[in-house]
């Protein structure tokens, strides 16, 4: 009953300021809302403000952050104008473990949202992860497939020239990071045509079948022998035969016995998956 009885308060239309020297834009960014008292979540905004971090709790920022995919549930996309400030604040703080903590959730903040808002809001906090430490971009590279299905198809198109990109990592014995890559790209292959498979995908492919690390080549050949199975069911079969070309070429006939082994594993992993008709892989 004091709940009710708080939200009447809020709504009441009396009770609401109508300054006129407030622009509508200002009204419409307004932190009132109708899901929860307004107290609880002018509670919640408060704790991105750094006097609270240095007298309270230095983590406070991230446990905001960490409640931040539920606060925006539990308030509805509608209100996310509640939130906007605040999630912008939170993804430029200077402690690490805060924005890798949003690193790790923006997919799932991508699904309250919706595609618009997505698009507008979280994009760019998005393409700021991805060039952040290591530790902020692994979260963004866990979830990268439930992320990128959520754009618009040119939008997706967009990072295919920056996949590349996490190859590269702050620490090169981080062997995890590109064992994460390759699981990602099996996932990304139903999200990209043909063409941008050979194009983009394609090295990445076999950089990756060559690592130092045996987990990271493990998992590169199911991504090859996935790659494989698409491009031969694709319309256009000059894709797959110019593939396992470049398989004979590149690691078959390689100088390097491990190359060549490469090349037996790529095999059977396409044999054991059912990802060529047996005439063809012949």
């Amino acid at each position: 009953q004091r709940m009710d009885s708080t939200l009447h308060y809020i709504h009441n239309d009396s009770d609401l300021s109508t300054n006129s020297s407030f622009s509508p834009e200002e009204e419409r960014k307004s932190k009132v809302q109708d899901v929860v008292p307004q107290a609880l979540l002018d509670q919640y905004l408060s704790m991105t403000d750094p006097s609270r971090a240095q007298t309270v709790d230095t983590e406070i920022a991230k446990h905001c952050a960490y409640s931040l995919p539920g606060v925006a549930l539990t308030l509805g996309r509608q209100n996310w104008h509640c939130l906007k400030d605040t999630y912008e604040t939170l993804a430029s703080d200077m402690q690490w473990k805060v924005r890798r903590t949003l690193a790790f959730s923006i997919h799932e903040l991508a699904v309250i949202l919706g595609d618009q808002l997505t698009a507008g809001d979280l994009v760019p906090v998005f393409n700021g992860f991805l060039k952040d430490l290591d530790e902020v971009r692994i979260g963004v590279l866990k979830h990268l497939h439930d992320f990128l299905k959520l754009l618009h198809v040119d939008k997706r198109r967009e990072y295919l020239y920056q996949l590349q990109e996490f190859l590269v990592t702050d620490n090169s014995r981080n062997w995890r990071f590109r064992a994460e890559l390759a699981e990602q790209l099996i996932l990304l292959l139903d999200l990209y045509g043909a063409r941008d498979i050979y194009d983009y995908l394609r090295p990445i492919a076999f950089s990756l079948c060559a690592d130092k690390v045996s987990s990271v080549r493990w998992i590169s050949y199911k991504l090859v022998s996935e790659m494989v199975k698409k491009l031969y069911m694709a319309s256009t079969p000059t894709f797959v035969v110019d593939l396992m070309s470049e398989l004979v070429e590149k690691f078959c006939r390689c100088h390097k016995w491990s190359g060549r082994q490469t090349f037996v594993f790529i095999c059977q992993t396409i044999s054991e998956d059912d990802c060529l008709p047996m005439d063809q892989f012949a």
